[in-house]
């Protein structure tokens, strides 16, 4: 099966838990991995045959910059619904969600969570 990766998206957001967190933001890390049949559906050199990687990067910029919440992980879950509806062809989407800048004691790069899901067939 084939994957479609664009990794270490960036993005300026206002999510957090704490009021500075919501008031001041800060920057969150987006890596959005896509499961698509490339081996069968790319027979002919045609963006149309694949997933537009720029705007899977629209829709994430959209999304991300307009919705606010107090927990990443309700801010993947959403995103995830989102992407899922904007490209129904895909057969899963895994979304890695980091934030680096944590009000926790100790020394760590970054926070990560992750959610994956594939598309409900009616």
């Amino acid at each position: 099966m084939g994957m479609i990766r664009i990794n270490n998206l960036r993005f300026h957001t206002f999510n957090g838990v704490l009021p500075e967190e919501r008031r001041n933001g800060q920057q969150l890390g987006l890596d959005i991995a896509i499961k698509y049949p490339i081996e069968t559906k790319v027979r002919h050199d045609d963006v149309h045959e694949t997933i537009n990687y720029a705007a899977v990067r629209d829709v994430v910029d959209d999304f991300v910059t307009t919705h606010s919440y107090k927990l990443i992980e309700s801010l993947a879950n959403h995103l995830l619904e989102t992407l899922l509806a904007s490209f129904p062809t895909v057969d899963a989407i895994n979304i890695k969600i980091r934030k680096y800048s944590v009000p926790m004691p100790g020394i760590f790069d970054n926070v990560e969570i992750e959610v994956e899901e594939t598309p409900h067939v009616d």
